[in-house]
């Protein structure tokens, strides 16, 4: 890598891979919910993710540039992660906490990899690309922030309830 763009580059690539893979994962990780309101937060999510997608299209329509075929290989191994608490035996609402956190581990690297991005935006002096990397990173907290609300106030609780 030669410079900060052709770095920025490479984010949005690897960032655009994740969410894809995301996109495939999202509705096994829906079906293996056992909360409906998990289920419902994993299916709002995936509409999101298909948006995030879109996003960083645009955003290399404004660059002027096409993603590297590339593979996000960190997204891959938490997709693997998520996997085995699908596959994993024992009481579905103890599977539900797992999945939370499962799927708070992939909130938390998109989280940092949209405000690299972001922060390299910024440095180039591309405010819309920057602009449109916050709202996403924006939603991705949000989507943590109501994983996290339901696993205080609902899943950990019945996980307690059912393991006691």
């Amino acid at each position: 890598m030669d410079s900060l763009h052709e770095l920025l580059i490479d984010e949005l690539s690897d960032l655009l891979s994740a969410e894809k893979q995301l996109v495939s994962a999202l509705p096994k990780m829906a079906k293996a919910a056992t909360s409906k309101n998990l289920r419902t937060a994993f299916e709002k999510h995936l509409k999101e993710t298909k948006g995030h997608v879109e996003r960083l299209d645009q955003i290399f329509a404004k660059l002027g540039e096409k993603p590297k075929r590339k593979k996000c290989k960190a997204m891959e191994g938490l997709v693997e992660e998520g996997a085995e608490v699908i596959n994993e035996e024992g009481v579905p609402e103890v599977k539900d906490a797992a999945l939370i956190g499962a799927a708070q581990r992939v909130e938390h690297y998109e989280m940092a990899g949209y405000g690299t991005a972001r922060a390299m935006a910024e440095a180039l002096s591309l405010p819309a690309v920057a602009k449109l990397l916050q709202k996403t990173l924006d939603e991705e907290g949000a989507a943590d922030q109501k994983l996290n609300d339901l696993a205080l106030n609902e899943v950990n609780e019945a996980a307690l309830a059912v393991s006691s």
